[in-house]
């Protein structure tokens, strides 16, 4: 089993969504694509923004999104 799973991380980027507002994120495929996206920054060189024992970059961005120091933002919002 992955940890975290697809439906933690959705919980924690939706978590500061009000009622009655649309989800940042409402399925799977947009939790890989914004980690994928922050997997090839740190890969560019951008420094990790959480302490982890993993150096992989796809592990780190997973770990960043889940501790809420990466956002997910609509295109709108970029």
């Amino acid at each position: 089993m992955i940890h975290p799973s697809y439906t933690d991380l959705m919980e924690v980027v939706n978590s500061e969504v009000e009622l009655g507002e649309q989800p940042v994120v409402q399925s799977r495929y947009s939790i890989v694509l914004a980690t994928a996206k922050r997997a090839r920054q740190i890969i560019a060189g951008s420094d990790p923004l959480v302490e982890s024992d993993s150096r992989k970059p796809l592990s780190l961005a997973v770990e960043e999104l889940y501790r809420g120091r990466v956002k997910i933002v609509g295109d709108e919002e970029e």
